[in-house]
This record gives structure tokens, sequence and C-alpha cells, in this order.
């Protein structure tokens, strides 16, 4: 979740809760500032944090994740204050595997592979001998490091034996 207002995060992670079951996992608020891409449409500056949810999440469900989103950030968008920032939360779904994190996107890409309904996904961090490796792709924040902990409780946290179609979602 990113946001200029970190108060619309306990309400958004409410609404993903209905959507997605309960939640297990937040992250405290951090600042998203290795980057300026969403200033002009949410403002600034602007926090992140993640949560991840209890159940395992089968990745062929990340398309409709995505959609449900979308859905959710309208939901927000059109209770806005008037004035305010024409996207006020920005949520973008994906999943931690005991390999990799993979993000959801609306946005085509060189790197990402179609998954259907407009939906773009992306690997967009590697787990590899004990810790996560960015890809030349990977957005700044994710490759600073600063996620790392967070991400690594989520995949500790993942179930023995997960098979390949289910894996914990951020």
């Amino acid at each position: 979740m990113i946001s200029a207002d970190a108060r619309l995060f306990d309400t958004a992670a409410e609404r993903l809760a209905d959507e997605f079951g309960p939640i297990d996992l937040t992250s405290d608020v951090m600042p998203f500032d290795l980057t300026h891409y969403y200033d002009e449409q949410m403002g600034s500056p602007l926090y992140r944090r993640f949560v991840s949810f209890r159940e395992p999440f089968a990745p062929d469900h990340l398309a409709d994740a995505k959609l449900t989103t979308q859905a959710v950030e309208a939901d927000f968008a059109t209770a806005a204050e008037p004035g305010g920032p024409a996207r006020p939360i920005n949520l973008d779904p994906g999943y931690v595997a005991p390999s990799k994190l993979v993000l959801a996107s609306l946005k085509d890409f060189s790197h990402r592979v179609y998954l259907g309904r407009g939906v773009y996904a992306e690997i967009t961090l590697m787990f590899r001998k004990g810790r996560w490796e960015a890809l030349p792709w990977t957005f700044p924040d994710f490759a600073s490091g600063r996620y790392d902990a967070f991400l690594t409780s989520a995949r500790e946290r993942l179930p023995s034996g997960v098979p390949a179609a289910q894996e914990a979602a951020p």
C-alpha cells in the first residue's frame, strides 16, 4: 500500500481482509521516497505499508487480486475529500514464494508477463543464498533492501511443503 495519508492504511487493510481473509503480518509505515513517480497523482510525501494474509495464495489468482485491489482503490478515490489527491491509495498485490517476490501491474513492459484482463506479473526480487536480490528492473525501494525484513518474515510464514500453486501474498 502506498499513500500520502498513512491513516488510510488501517481502513485499506480492513477492506483487503474482507476480500482476501485475515491478515497475519503488517509492516511498519515506511517512507516511499526513492522515486517521485506517484507524487503528481497521490501527493507527497508518500508512505508504504505491507500486509500479508494468513491463507496461502494461489498464484493463478493474481490477476483477480489485482482487479479487486483496483476496485478498492476506486472506492477510496470516490470517497476522497474534494481537493485531495486523485488517487488517495495505491494497492499492488503480489505474492512471496520460497524463491521470489512476484508483483502484479496494469502496465506492460519487456520483463512482464501477461496474465489476462489487462494484468501483468513480474518477478521483482529473487531469494538466493539466504537473501533478497534485485533484478535490473527492480523498483528502487525494493532494491534498497528496506523491505527485506518484512518479506523474509512473510517467506518464513509459508507453510512447509507449500505446493508451487499456493504461496503467501504480501
